[in-house]
């Protein structure tokens, strides 16, 4: 019997398009949630284990989707995703689609743009978890698109991951939430990993390093709100902590990476950033100074 707004136990149903890595592993959520779950893969052997635990498999996207109120889609890439939901007909009208796949944000804006025009309701969902992170309770998922949505199944939603949360009504703007988690955490991998470099040079394990800094280290993180608050305001005068004085400091890790043999790249764009806020009259300004650098079009 097919399911639509709740299971034939009154539970509500939910369908899972894509079994790679993290469709199946939001499938296992769904499933160790109590939730009927329906599954579709263009490689259906991938589905055994998910109908083994339970289950139910759809030869087909249309009957997936007919199969569920509530249709998750998890695929690689957005044309992709809209080339499998065309695969739909109209068994997609009435229903609401949320889609976790990766892709830019007018990617994302012109799926839900296409779901709404055949009837549908559309939630974009930003996991920002590995596959053996999903259904956590602190795994965080940004969420954008139709409140509706994201009220009606937020039970479901739940069971992807602990602190989801709707960041807004525009589908695109959860894409733009992950890559600026993710933009933070290259800039912070990649200052590490240097660091732990300029160590090694001197036969200093990072780990060691962390013993007697890491408090230091992990402080780092508690300027971002005050960073964040002068880049939003526009204001970035200073009483201390200007610009100024993180010049030499950056000078000196440029050369000392030089003389040690270490890659100076890193440093040496910071210290070019830096330098070019100083010689434009930032010199008393805060680090924010330097959002109007990236913010150049």
């Amino acid at each position: 019997m097919a399911t639509t707004e709740e299971g034939t136990d009154g539970r509500p149903a939910v369908t899972v398009i894509g079994l790679g890595e993290m469709g199946s592993a939001l499938a296992g959520a769904f499933l160790d949630g109590g939730l009927p779950t329906t599954v579709w893969n263009r490689t259906p052997d991938k589905a055994d284990a998910l109908v083994a635990k339970g289950a139910r498999w759809a030869a087909t996207v249309r009957a997936a989707v007919a199969d569920s109120a509530l249709v998750v889609v998890s695929v690689k890439g957005n044309t992709v995703a809209r080339e499998l939901l065309e695969s739909a007909g109209d068994a997609l009208a009435g229903r609401a689609v949320v889609n976790l796949t990766d892709g830019t944000s007018a990617e994302v804006k012109a799926v839900a743009e296409w779901v709404a025009g055949q009837g549908a309701q559309y939630l974009h969902g930003q996991i920002m978890t590995i596959a053996p992170g999903v259904g956590h309770p602190e795994a965080v998922v940004f969420y954008g698109g139709a409140k509706a949505v994201y009220d009606r199944h937020r039970r479901a939603l739940r069971l992807v991951g602990g602190r989801g949360s709707l960041v807004a009504g525009d589908a695109g703007v959860p894409v733009l939430y992950g890559m600026a988690v993710h933009d933070t955490m290259w800039g912070t991998l990649n200052g590490f990993l240097h660091a732990a470099a300029l160590l090694s040079s001197e036969g200093i394990d990072a780990g060691r390093f962390l013993d007697h800094a890491g408090a230091s280290v992990s402080a780092l993180l508690s300027f971002l709100p005050s960073i964040a608050d002068r880049a939003d305001r526009g204001e970035h005068a200073v009483e201390h902590g200007a610009l100024k004085h993180h010049l030499p400091s950056v000078e000196d890790l440029v050369q000392e990476s030089r003389a040690r043999g270490v890659d100076d790249e890193f440093p040496g764009y910071t210290l070019a950033l830096v330098a070019k806020a100083v010689d434009r009259g930032h010199a008393d300004d805060d680090y924010s100074r330097l959002f109007e650098h990236f913010t150049k079009r």
